[in-house]
């Protein structure tokens, strides 16, 4: 059984271009990831905690209009 695990901050932005993101462009504190007209801010940690980045797919997951499982995400 697969677990979430934390993940570095490329692997993170690779992930979001295989689901159609473009990016990352700079911002003003932040880079961030444009899907269509949304924009997601993405944080400038080297890596991502559990919590934190189960959150951040949260909002990948509202973007997008669908879930994304676990395996789907460890596939990517």
């Amino acid at each position: 059984m697969s677990r979430w695990i934390p993940c570095k901050r490329r692997d993170f932005v690779k992930k979001l271009r295989w689901l159609g993101f473009d990016g990352a462009f700079s911002g003003t504190r932040h880079q961030f990831m444009v899907y269509g007209e949304c924009r997601l801010t993405i944080p400038s940690n080297d890596e991502y905690s559990v919590p934190q980045l189960r959150m951040m797919i949260g909002e990948v997951e509202v973007i997008l209009e669908r879930e994304i499982t676990l395996e789907e995400w460890n596939s990517l």
